[in-house]
């Protein structure tokens, strides 16, 4: 089993100063992942969240990485690859310099970018970003096969170009899929590239969905792989906490996680947690439960289907507290199917201190437990 972090350079108060400082102290995290343990840091792509997410030129946070570390794999997780966002013969030439340049160490996912905010800032028809994904990684599967690629499909028309220069990985690097529902898992499947399974919804949802990826596996046939090179690796989200004091870690995890859920809720429809539903003092899990019937109740008023996946953001079990619950929620998601642990520490309202303490946990406790198994 392999172990991540996850960076979307989430920002909860943002002033110029503040963003400055937080994509510092993100790279000072990729650099202490790396010497904890961790196999593989990702990036997340997001442009104009403002009380969200800060980082939209992951291809630049990932190299800077690279710079300042030798082993660690470095992913795209993921970019934007509607063509609006970034053209495909582009993706590939960053993703083949980054690749080349780190020693190949890149790892390239794929994702729609789907929020009105960000597709209306880059011209994006929010109705073909699955056709537009699906068509940019057979293009990046198929861009260094021969001397030119050429590529003429339902939606691009690309004349025999060179793309330079080549990977160092060969063919190229490995390709993912972000999913946070089925049908996006049984195409992940049916494409033959890995999943990046986003969500919050805890280990037996994720026995489900493995299940689910498992069987459209079984199912596939090699006319829809994107690639000649297949890649199978399941990796699940994990949001994560771990200090000394269970309670306290506990507090600022699920609180980085409520800022999450609100910002969600606000960027992705609408249905983000009441204000009325944070009441100091409470029991954490239980007000996580009452925001998440809160934003039921939104959805169905305005008549929004609602998917276990809308309010799986506001389960609240997940890696909070002493490094052994870390390890006992870890070994659930193992028996799950998880091939990689990818955790999310970096919460918009979590300190900086707690990420670097919780990166160290995980390296000196929680990563050795299940490397001597």
């Amino acid at each position: 089993m392999k172990f991540s972090v996850i960076f979307e350079a989430q920002l909860a108060d943002p002033t110029v100063e503040r963003e400055h400082q937080l994509l510092h102290d993100s790279v000072e995290q990729a650099v202490l992942a790396e010497e904890m343990g961790f196999d593989r840091i990702w990036a997340v792509e997001h442009h104009s969240l403002k009380w969200y997410a800060h980082m939209s030129a992951p291809e630049i946070f990932l190299t800077w990485v690279a710079a300042r570390t030798s082993r660690i794999r470095v992913g795209h997780g993921v970019v934007c690859m509607p063509f609006n966002f970034n053209h495909p013969a582009r993706v590939a030439e960053r993703a083949a310099m980054l690749d080349l340049l780190s020693g190949g160490r890149l790892d390239l996912g794929a994702g729609r970018g789907g929020t009105t905010q960000e597709t209306s800032l880059c011209g994006v028809d929010k109705e073909r970003t699955t056709q537009e994904v699906e068509e940019a990684l057979r293009i990046i599967g198929k861009a260094w096969e021969k001397d030119e690629l050429e590529h003429h499909g339902p939606l691009l028309d690309i004349d025999p170009h060179p793309i330079l220069p080549r990977p160092a990985q060969t063919p190229h690097p490995p390709l993912f899929l972000a999913c946070s529902r089925t049908e996006t898992l049984r195409q992940a499947a049916e494409l033959g590239v890995g999943a990046l399974v986003m969500g919050f919804a805890g280990p037996e949802a994720i026995a489900d969905m493995r299940g689910a990826y498992d069987a459209a596996i079984a199912a596939r046939t090699p006319e829809r792989h994107v690639s000649s090179v297949v890649n199978d690796h399941f990796s699940v989200l994990c949001p994560t906490i771990v200090l000394d004091d269970r309670e306290t870690a506990r507090s600022i995890g699920i609180r980085g996680q409520r800022f999450f859920a609100q910002s969600i809720g606000h960027w992705y429809g609408g249905a983000g947690i009441p204000d009325e539903a944070v009441v100091e003092g409470a029991d954490e899990a239980e007000e996580m439960r009452r925001a998440a019937e809160q934003v039921v109740a939104q959805l169905h008023e305005h008549h929004i289907p609602v998917r276990p996946t809308a309010t799986a953001t506001f389960n609240a079990d997940h890696a909070y507290g002493t490094a052994a619950d870390a390890i006992a929620y870890v070994e659930r998601l193992r028996d799950a199917g998880a091939d990689e642990i990818m955790c999310l520490i970096q919460m918009g309202t979590v300190p900086q201190e707690a990420c670097m303490e919780t990166l160290r946990q995980w390296g000196e406790k929680v990563i050795p437990h299940f490397r001597a198994r």
